[in-house]
Order: structure tokens, then sequence, then C-alpha cells
């Protein structure tokens, strides 16, 4: 892997993270729509099970490795 520097390494990974952070927030995003945050169905507080959960945290997981990324590629 000649030419590629630990910052380079770091953009494709964040770049890789990025990618899969949209998806998961898009596969989360079925079926919600503006009616729903403004009163539509009245199921504001509900607890996710199943794969909605397992979604939920790997949002959570993807979204803090984005952002750790984007330090770390920010103080090299």
């Amino acid at each position: 892997m000649k030419g590629l520097n630990i910052n380079s390494i770091l953009i494709i990974i964040q770049l890789i993270v990025s990618i899969l952070l949209v998806t998961v927030i898009l596969i989360q995003g079925k079926g919600v729509g503006l009616s729903n945050v403004f009163g539509g169905t009245g199921n504001i507080y509900r607890t996710k099970r199943g794969f909605e959960k397992i979604l939920h945290v790997f949002t959570i997981i993807l979204a803090a490795l984005f952002l750790g990324i984007g330090f770390l590629n920010l103080l090299i």
C-alpha cells in the first residue's frame, strides 16, 4: 500500500462509516413522516424492540465512530 498515509486511511474509513450511517438512518426512517412528528398517530413515547433497537444502537455507535474519526483526522 505504497502512497497511503494515515490521513488517507482515516478518510477512507470515515467515508465507509458515513455510507453505513446514512444507510442505517434511511432504514430507520421507513414509515416515519411529518404527520407523526406533529401528532399524527400519538405513538410518541414507545419502546424500541428487536431489530429497531439494534438499528438505534448501531446508529449511535456509527455516529460516535464518525465523530471520533473526524476529530482524530483533525488532530493528525
